[in-house]
């Protein structure tokens, strides 16, 4: 089996009911945690969002991403890190995983890194093709009634071997631990294993994953209610 991962927590920031467009920063603004076109706000504080919404971090959301063929995959959150035992069991069933808690990222649409990961070439490899998603790809997360749109701005790939690279994979600014998150983004994850394998590069840990992972990171662009 081969796994994907990454991310952190964070507060929360979401657009109102109505449609809102944000400013899509480029690679350079995401790993720079430049400033976000809206500012942060907590949940149900945004035009007229309910105060006793359910925890974004712990609600299932679903995934899509129309140029490589991704349509409605759940996304099912887990307390955990990336790629831990609890995080490859989800895997396992076919769907992506999304870690919260400590070790974890934050909900769709919030402020920070949301973390998704799933399998590229086990469990009917979901993710197969996220490798093909290129920068200005459009990632579309459903959580309830809620459509955030996320804007691909830039490929990283991590290390399982490295600290230092799965840190920079799950920090609240992508590529940039310790740096204090001002927006909302997405880091989508699934393993290198075709490439590793073709390098020689075997190398596996206790849960069969390969040492790297490829990662897309993007920036929410908009939020509407479906």
């Amino acid at each position: 089996m081969h796994r994907p991962h990454g991310s952190r927590r964070v507060p929360r920031a979401l657009a109102g009911a109505a449609v809102v467009l944000l400013t899509a920063g480029g690679p350079a603004a995401v790993a720079a945690g430049g400033p976000s076109p809206t500012a942060p706000a907590t949940a149900g504080a945004v035009a007229g969002l309910p105060t006793d919404r359910t925890d974004p971090r712990t609600a299932t959301a679903e995934l899509t991403i129309p140029s490589i063929g991704v349509t409605g995959l759940r996304v099912v959150p887990y307390e955990g890190t990336t790629d831990d035992g609890p995080g490859t069991r989800v895997q396992d069933r076919g769907v992506a995983a999304s870690p919260y808690g400590e070790e974890g990222g934050v909900g769709p649409g919030e402020t920070g890194n949301y973390l998704v990961t799933a399998h590229r070439l086990s469990a009917g490899g979901p993710l197969r093709d996220l490798p093909a998603l290129e920068e200005g790809g459009s990632v579309l997360v459903t959580e309830g009634r809620t459509v955030y749109e996320y804007r691909i701005t830039g490929t990283r790939q991590t290390s399982f071997r490295s600290e230092r690279s799965l840190a920079e994979q799950r920090a609240e600014v992508p590529g940039e631990p310790g740096r204090k998150p001002t927006r909302a983004m997405v880091t989508l994850s699934t393993c290198a294993t075709p490439e590793d394998d073709a390098a020689g590069n075997f190398w596996r840990d206790a849960h069969d994953n390969p040492e790297h992972r490829i990662d897309k990171i993007g920036v929410l662009v908009s939020t509407r209610t479906s």
